[in-house]
């Protein structure tokens, strides 16, 4: 038999790579795990759409609502001369909202379901009602807060 000897690799031992791994894995965890902060506060949400004008009053059906893309909001009347406002960002995956059917605003991505009148989940996965949004109504003008 012959005997050969065996060559030291050149380069990181086995130690090093995995140790290397587990940081950077464990950087990418830390990371995706703090760097989107969900929970903004009103102002902010306020402040980056306050004053917009959104609609007359007459645009605004008793007993429903209309949606406005751009703003993320959805204005509804639940009685006679009573707006209300509320996100349309599906609590369960925040997810845009655009299906508004009589009083049902739906979630395209789950299948959840909001009341526009008041903002509670008729139809889960999501348990969260809609964050209600400030309005202002001025005569016959709709304005976010």
């Amino acid at each position: 038999m012959t005997s050969e000897s065996v060559q030291p690799m050149s380069g990181p031992s086995r130690r090093a790579v995995v140790t290397a791994v587990g940081a950077a894995g464990l950087t990418v965890a830390l990371t995706a795990c703090g760097s989107e902060d969900k929970g903004s506060d009103a102002s902010t949400e306020q402040g980056a759409a306050g004053g917009a004008a959104l609609a007359k009053t007459a645009d605004i059906p008793e007993g429903s609502g209309k949606i406005f893309k751009d703003e993320k909001v959805v204005v509804s009347q639940p009685a006679a001369g009573d707006y209300k406002a509320f996100s349309t960002l599906c609590t369960h995956r925040d997810c845009p909202m655009v299906d508004l059917k009589d009083d049902i605003i739906s979630c395209t991505c789950h299948g959840s379901q909001f009341s526009v009148l008041d903002g509670s989940v008729k139809k889960g996965p999501a348990v969260q009602p809609l964050p209600a949004k400030q309005i202002s109504v001025e005569g016959d003008s709709i304005t976010l807060a």
